[in-house]
């Protein structure tokens, strides 16, 4: 009885952050719990005047259709690379700013850096993903005509396959560095400076203090958003990808987002479209528990 009184003060008490939750929790409810029943879809034929619950029932028929044909090996391919070359250049990316903007000390060139370095996480991907185009154009582009003033002739950048992951990942680094640091550099303000003053006396250099002291204090905050980073590998962004990539670079650009959408939405095949996206998830959540696992077993880092 005291144990249920003690609650009940509690959430009287925090009654008003409690009040501040329910956007969020009401946003989960409605966009990631309740379309959680339409995975049902995957595994019948899905049929429109039917509905939902009336449609046949066909088990595994849309995942064997999947991995029976001829593009999904490629699709699931060119999905990974896109999403480990992620990974692998956008991922340091803010943790190197943050480190470099922690070495600063003059406050105003700091802060002009932050803010400019912040701004293009506010600009549309529709917007990113048309000064690409313009940026890259063979005619009046301005890297081709600063190729042009060195002897290099044209290139066709978004007609050319090779170039769609570089050019993608680039354009996601300049886009979200600045905003990913952010987290990092809340983390650096937790580090004890009296750490920095006992490796100063020690003798170590500003280099040695940023291994020493610096990196081991905010591994916690690398662990966790790496696990995050990790789970969705698969899941690239739909958006700047069809609108950047044409036929001619299908080879290296058509990723499992796009495919899902030209083949389940534009062709109507709501269950084969369901089906891959259910497999995506599924790869997703096999690569959190694993990161999980690893980041426990590593450096007890974990989300639980």
């Amino acid at each position: 009885m005291k144990y249920s009184q003690g609650i009940m003060k509690r959430i009287k008490h925090d009654r008003i952050l409690l009040y501040m939750l329910v956007p969020g929790i009401l946003y989960f409810l409605i966009f990631k719990y309740l379309p959680m029943f339409g995975v049902l879809v995957a595994f019948k034929n899905f049929n429109i005047f039917a509905g939902f619950m009336e449609s046949e029932w066909v088990g595994l028929r849309y995942f064997k259709m999947f991995f029976n044909n001829p593009d999904a090996w490629p699709i699931i391919r060119n999905t990974f690379l896109l999403g480990i070359y992620r990974i692998v250049w956008g991922f340091p990316a803010p943790i190197i700013l943050a480190l470099l903007l922690n070495e600063v000390r003059v406050h105003l060139f700091k802060r002009f850096v932050q803010t400019l370095s912040y701004m293009p996480h506010f600009i549309s991907t529709v917007v990113v993903t048309g000064m690409m185009i313009m940026f890259l154009s063979p005619t009046n582009g301005i890297v081709n005509l600063f190729l042009g003033k060195l002897g290099i002739e044209p290139i066709t950048f978004l007609q050319n396959a090779d170039w769609f992951r570089t050019i993608y990942i680039a354009s996601d680094i300049w886009q979200e560095v600045g905003w990913g640091s952010i987290i990092y550099l809340a983390a650096l303000t937790t580090i004890d400076p009296s750490q920095y003053e006992a490796a100063a006396i020690d003798g170590a250099s500003r280099w040695k203090q940023t291994i020493h002291v610096t990196l081991p204090g905010i591994i916690p905050a690398i662990v966790i958003l790496f696990i995050l980073r990790v789970g969705n590998v698969l899941e690239t962004g739909f958006e700047k990808v069809y609108l950047l990539y044409n036929p001619a670079t299908y080879e290296k650009a058509d990723i499992m987002a796009t495919y899902v959408y030209r083949v389940g939405l534009t062709q109507g095949n709501y269950s084969y479209g369901s089906a891959i996206d259910l497999f995506t998830g599924v790869i997703g959540l096999i690569f959190v528990v694993a990161a999980n696992y690893m980041g426990r077993k590593a450096g007890d880092n974990s989300l639980w």
